[in-house]
């Protein structure tokens, strides 16, 4: 019997197993690959964005910064850097093979069991609570017991399979595209510098091209026209790709396999067969086609299609855009981001963004980690209660490393106090999270709990409001 199950070995799922561990519950990780690190490595989903708002305040911290530091000391990282796209403030370009042995060696010191190869396909439930789980793997059926779970599957589908509501997709159940990335060696960006230099209208507008003397360049979106004539059968507007981790390496995020559902084995057995297709073709027409790309070469495609979006979880509170995009502050804050709103369109070329107003950045509440109808589940990573809108932001790689930590020491309180998840004291997740390091713009003690104004801004055990 274990204190605290986390569902998923991703970015949320590993802040959330570190959380519990050193708030002294006995966790389990249980992860379906050989690897941990979920999109951030089975799908090269690179480079993290954003750990700050768009007027350049760090706003997530914790184990998540943690992360970059240990990377950082091992020469996997070089910290946060300037987003030469203009897009976000920074990115944080990493090394994920190195994340994958980190991550592990964080788990093992913090006393985490960690159980890969192994997936949970059957979730047992009485009295709106989950008695026990059945792992599936080589050696047969496991079954696995705790007094708390944490559902970090990126999916949902713990929460699912133990009967919690659910939602998907936009108005009409359409989601995010797929899109399978892979990364090139060989590119020359002293080359794809000097080309940007020379023709800055061909680039997103927002773009640091006059800086570009003294920054390093760590992304590019454009090459509208040249795009343009290849007329390629992908529906983007132009190239889109990260520099690093190597000085060489492109990580091209172009292919796009829009209208099937991330949910169902035989969509996502079309989508894996699709990208793939896709990124062999957009191979050639960069080394034949684009400045830079010349004398590159196919170096890594991923393990799996990345996932942008499927199902969200109906918690006791839903973010929704409008929180997102007027900064909201909540009484129950667990978590900050200040990413904006991206959606790329579930059946078109474009792409929908909000940015914060005011340059700053939104609270993610705790109830929006509370699922309805199953009193020992957490959620965290990007399946938590959010609108289509929402979501878009809080699916970014540093927002879920924040709300899985806070996710997970949630549940070390729930399980050794015998709670539910709805009954956890808020003050009391807070000043955990903040001994963690976490950041939750809150101005002392005297800010925990409470609204900015001072006045409690809800009980914190109403359901669901959208």
């Amino acid at each position: 019997m274990f204190d605290v199950a986390v569902l998923g070995g991703g970015p949320a799922g590993i802040a959330a197993a570190l959380a519990a561990a050193r708030a002294g519950a006995r966790t389990a990780l249980v992860e379906r690959y050989g690897f941990l690190g979920g999109m951030s490595t089975a799908a090269l989903v690179y480079p993290w964005m954003t750990f700050h708002t768009e007027s350049g305040r760090q706003v997530i911290r914790g184990i998540a910064q943690e992360i970059v530091d240990r990377l950082a000391a091992r020469g996997a990282s070089p910290g946060h850097l300037r987003d030469t796209i203009g897009f976000v403030h920074t990115v944080t370009p990493f090394d994920p093979e190195v994340y994958k042995v980190l991550a592990h060696e964080m788990l093992r010191e913090a006393g985490v069991r960690v159980l890969l190869h192994a997936w949970a396909d059957d979730v047992e439930t009485s009295g709106g609570r989950i008695r026990r789980l059945t792992l599936r793997g080589k050696s047969g059926p496991v079954t696995l017991e705790a007094r708390m779970y944490v559902d970090a599957t990126g999916d949902g589908d713990i929460a699912f399979r133990a009967g919690a509501p659910w939602e998907q997709g936009d108005r009409e159940g359409r989601v995010q595209p797929m899109t399978m990335k892979f990364r090139m060696r060989g590119v020359d960006v002293g080359e794809i510098k000097a080309y940007m230099k020379r023709h800055p209208e061909e680039f997103y507008g927002r773009s640091l091209i006059p800086e570009l003397d003294r920054l390093p360049l760590t992304g590019v979106m454009g090459f509208y026209s040249i795009w343009k004539r290849a007329a390629l059968p992908i529906p983007r507007e132009g190239l889109l790709f990260f520099i690093g981790p190597r000085g060489d390496e492109a990580l091209i995020n172009v292919s796009r396999v829009s209208g099937l559902d991330p949910t169902r084995m035989e969509d996502l057995t079309e989508a894996e067969l699709e990208g793939r297709r896709q990124a062999l073709m957009l191979e050639r027409f960069l080394r034949e086609s684009v400045p830079g790309f010349r004398h590159a070469a196919l170096a890594q495609v991923g393990t799996q299609i990345g996932v942008r979006e499927t199902r969200r979880i109906r918690g006791l509170y839903m973010l929704s855009g409008e929180d997102v995009l007027s900064g909201r502050r909540f009484a129950d804050c667990i978590a900050r981001s200040g990413y904006p709103i991206d959606i790329h369109d579930p059946s078109g070329a474009g792409v929908t963004t909000g940015m914060i107003r005011g340059g700053g950045a939104y609270d993610i509440p705790y109830r929006s980690l509370v699922p309805l109808g199953v009193e020992n589940l957490l959620l965290a990573g990007r399946c938590i209660s959010a609108t289509h809108e929402a979501q878009a932001t809080a699916r970014l790689t540093p927002s879920c490393m924040a709300v899985g930590q806070a996710a997970g020491a949630a549940a070390a309180i729930a399980a050794r106090e015998g709670l539910a998840a709805a009954e956890v004291p808020i003050h009391r997740l807070q000043r955990l999270l903040l001994s963690q390091g976490a950041e939750l713009g809150l101005d002392g003690e005297e800010g925990i709990g409470e609204a900015p104004d001072g006045k409690t801004e809800r009980d914190g055990t109403e359901q669901a409001e959208k």
